[in-house]
């Protein structure tokens, strides 16, 4: 078989297309390449998702810490505190197992104890969590002059959050939350240890690196292709952040602009 007819193969067997038996024997290169960068489809997917959504519920709750409001700032806070307090790996399985015993009392839950659907979710709570914590840091450290100007020019409420704030949250966590987003798209990688099952093998990057590594008892060729993968994924989104933080400081001169400095965490 030569390496095109493995990628019309395996190409998009992650997602329940092309051959459906894996390889047994005789693994070449381009089938763990072909393989593992299906699988990295769904962890694509799963960090885009939950990055998407997280950055909305992100702001709401940044906002709702920073409120004067106790029935607002408590339950910000509490939500802030129990995921970044708890282990990932943690959350997924006892999101597991809650979907799975809700699903006989509340039938819709069960598509939540899918991956596509239960892991999504709960890599959503868990961005949202550390980035509100960033955005709450950043609305901190909002000038007071800037707010002031806001407010001599006649800024109020939703206008002064819009033109103002919000900008400005902005442009000061976005480096910080450039790291966040890198971490997310790494800790997808969690979703093959947790409870939540692949149906019919369609499992992500690590699902295909693991398989090969129990075939070949060599481990050296398809995690370096899965650290390979992953290395792209945070270029590009390195590059596309980059553009964004450039649009957030256009305004600044020069030497003011905030850069990008790239912090991995060690562990979560």
């Amino acid at each position: 078989m030569s390496c095109w007819e493995t990628v019309a193969d395996y190409a998009f067997r992650s997602l329940g297309y092309g051959e459906r038996l894996l390889p047994r024997s005789d693994f070449t290169l381009c089938q763990q390449v072909t393989l593992i960068g299906s699988g990295m489809i769904w962890n694509v997917y799963f960090g885009f998702v939950a990055l998407i959504s997280g950055f909305f519920l992100a702001t709401a709750v940044a906002l709702g810490k920073a409120s004067r409001h106790f029935w607002l700032r408590k339950p910000a806070e509490w939500f802030v505190f129990v995921f970044r307090g708890s282990p990932l790996f943690i959350q997924f399985f006892f999101a597991y197992f809650l979907f799975l015993s809700l699903k006989g009392q509340v039938p819709f839950l069960g598509a939540f104890t899918s991956a596509w659907l239960g892991a999504a979710v709960v890599l959503f709570f868990n961005t949202a969590a550390y980035s509100a914590e960033i955005f709450y840091g950043a609305l901190r450290s909002i000038p007071k002059g800037d707010v002031e100007a806001a407010d001599a020019y006649g800024l109020t409420g939703w206008s002064r959050f819009r033109r103002v704030v919000w900008p400005t949250m902005l442009r000061l966590a976005w480096p910080a939350y450039t790291n966040e987003a890198i971490f997310l798209f790494h800790a997808t990688t969690l979703v093959f240890f947790s409870g939540f099952p692949a149906s019919q093998q369609k499992g992500d990057a690590l699902y295909y690196a693991s398989y090969f590594a129990d075939k070949t008892f060599n481990p050296f060729v398809p995690y370096p292709i899965l650290a390979g993968y992953f290395i792209l994924v945070t270029l590009t989104i390195i590059g596309v952040f980059g553009l964004v933080n450039r649009r957030l400081n256009r305004h600044l001169p020069q030497d003011r602009k905030t850069r990008m400095v790239f912090r991995p965490q060690v562990i979560r």
